[in-house]
């Protein structure tokens, strides 16, 4: 019971990382607050969580300024604190560089980047008066250069620098920010990640990883952890979980 006591929000939390994420900060305690898009996923996540625990499914769009701080401001209005934000709300799509179009760009960017903008700009008040943590999340597709993702690449580097940015903002306050940058995950992100028509998997071969993908609860431990007491000294940090894909 880690988290007994405190008010986290999760984005993202219909699906992958983020309902995994959202069930175990609940079954350890927390009042979770899990945003997401997806209706039907919010309800599949609401019915994972042990009973007794709390989760209180809220659809959102990260994309737009004004709903990100709406949620925050509803959050600590019902429960008069926040002490978590785990940024997890994520897309990918795969695309030769020539037929990316507007609507991807801005749909990535939208997603993976403002998301976690204006979640923590809404946040980082209320997580400094508690002496919380912001958990984002990155990926190894934001430490090295990946053929057929130019837009997912750029907004998971997005990622890492926003992190790193307000780590050193915040550095006299309390309160905590970190990213993990895993590897390959079996997620519907995964899933549903298409490639273009006749990749040249030479290109592709290096960072498809010799260890196979992850599981969502493996990312999710790591998620409570950095939000956790016991990682009270990291702070900026970018922890990457993809099984040696980005050591050498």
């Amino acid at each position: 019971m880690r988290f007994s006591g405190r008010v986290a929000v999760v984005t993202g939390a219909g699906s992958g990382i983020g309902q995994a994420t959202s069930v175990l900060l609940a079954d350890e305690g927390a009042v979770v607050v899990g945003s997401d898009i997806n209706a039907a996923g919010l309800e599949k996540t609401t019915a994972m969580v042990d009973e007794g625990s709390v989760f209180q499914p809220v659809e959102s769009d990260v994309r737009s300024r004004d709903a990100c701080h709406d949620l925050v401001a509803s959050v600590v209005a019902d429960h008069g604190r926040l002490d978590v934000l785990c940024n997890i709300a994520g897309v990918a799509r795969g695309h030769r560089v020539g037929e990316v179009d507007q609507e991807v760009w801005d749909l990535i960017f939208g997603v993976n980047v403002e998301g976690v903008f204006w979640m923590s700009q809404a946040a980082l008040p209320h997580l400094e008066s508690s002496n919380g943590c912001i958990v984002n999340m990155a990926s190894n597709a934001g430490l090295m250069g990946q053929a057929y993702t130019v837009p997912y690449c750029a907004s998971k580097g997005a990622v890492i620098q926003i992190t790193k940015a307000m780590a050193m903002e915040t550095m006299k306050a309390g309160v905590r920010i970190n990213a993990i940058a895993p590897g390959g995950v079996e997620t519907n992100l995964a899933a549903s990640f298409g490639f273009p028509d006749g990749p040249d998997m030479e290109l592709m071969g290096r960072y498809m990883g010799m260890r196979g993908m992850a599981q969502a609860d493996d990312i999710a431990s790591a998620v409570a952890y950095l939000a956790s007491d016991e990682a009270h000294r990291i702070h900026g940090a970018v922890l990457s979980i993809d099984a040696g894909l980005t050591a050498g």
